[in-house]
Formats: structure tokens, C-alpha cells, sequence
């Protein structure tokens, strides 16, 4: 698949069948988090991978009821728990660099849409999950000290994949030389 058509036609996916992903397929996309540009080649993420239907269980309950990815979280075949390890990008010696702190979440953000892209080259779903517990997460998977889990993403075959949103026309968004209000 061809870059911009995999970014035109990429969406959030909630609806994933249970049914086992190639590992070739979850290595590809491994692989595209690897290659993930990052602060100073920094390559503050890691990733765990849940597969176990009970570990997903505990994960799902650090969502809310209402949150519209919670059965994806159980069904996925896979979850990748997208976490960042903190004090290196955006660092220098030990001393932020940036007037917006710590660039983990940039750098893990960055990782999160190449995961996503990448499994819906292979003809995978996947949904981007941002709001949860992400404390509870990290006792449940025994994150260590110095190290944020920012994402979930649960990666599956779709059971159907939605129609795209509207997008606002680049006028609305893309100023030269000056921004515009």
C-alpha cells in the first residue's frame, strides 16, 4: 500500500474480531515502532504485548463503561501497551532542553500512528486508546519507576471498518509566513 493512501485510509477501529494475527504481521508492526523517528534517536518507547484474554480483562476495567473502545481492549488478539520511558527526550545531560518538558509522549505518540498505520497496510484494525487509568495500568503490567504507559492499542482483523470522518480544507488549518486568525 502506498504511504498517503494508508494515511487516507486508515481508521480507528473498535470492532476486531478475536481471531489470532499472523506473528509476521504483529512483527511488521514492532518493526515500524523501531523505525520510529524519535528526540536525538532517544527511542524512549517500549512495548508491551498482551495476548492473555485475562491480563486484557484487567486492562479493560481501567476504562471507563462508556468508552467506546472497551470491548476492543478484550477482543483484540493483541493490546500493545505503548509506554515511554521518561528524562530522555527532550533531555540533554540530564537537563530538559524544550519549553514543553519531557518529549516522551511526542516521541510515543509518533511510535503509536506508525504501529497503526502499519497494521492497516497488512489489512489489521486498530484503535488508538487514550483514556484510561493509566496508573492501574502500570501496576497491573508492572511498569517500573521512570517509565509512563501513554497508550493502548488493541490490533485486530476488522469486523468492519467505519467510514472515514469529514476533514476541515487545508485553508482552515495551513497559514504561510504567519499564522492567520
Amino acid at each position: 500500500m502506498e504511504l498517503l493512501e494508508a494515511i487516507r485510509t486508515r481508521r480507528t477501529v473498535r470492532r476486531l474480531k478475536a481471531d489470532p494475527i499472523k506473528e509476521e504481521q504483529l512483527k511488521n508492526i514492532l518493526e515500524a515502532i523501531r523505525w520510529t523517528p524519535s528526540w536525538a534517536n532517544t527511542q524512549c518507547w517500549e512495548v508491551v504485548v498482551v495476548r492473555d484474554r485475562s491480563v486484557k480483562e484487567k486492562l479493560a476495567e481501567t476504562l471507563s463503561p462508556t468508552n467506546p473502545a472497551l470491548k476492543a481492549v478484550t477482543n483484540a488478539p493483541v493490546v500493545l501497551v505503548m509506554c515511554g520511558k521518561r528524562g530522555l527526550a527532550g533531555f540533554k545531560k540530564g537537563e530538559v532542553t524544550t519549553d514543553k518538558g519531557d518529549w516522551f509522549i511526542f516521541d510515543v505518540g509518533a511510535a503509536t500512528l506508525n504501529a497503526c498505520l502499519a497494521a492497516h497496510a497488512q489489512g489489521l484494525g486498530s484503535v488508538i486508546v487514550g483514556l484510561f487509568d493509566s496508573k492501574k495500568v502500570e501496576e497491573i503490567l508492572g511498569v517500573p519507576e521512570g517509565v509512563s504507559v501513554v497508550s493502548l492499542i488493541p490490533i485486530g482483523v476488522p469486523e468492519k471498518v467505519p467510514e472515514g470522518p469529514k476533514r476541515k480544507p487545508l485553508e482552515e488549518f495551513v497559514f504561510e509566513n504567519h499564522y492567520q486568525s
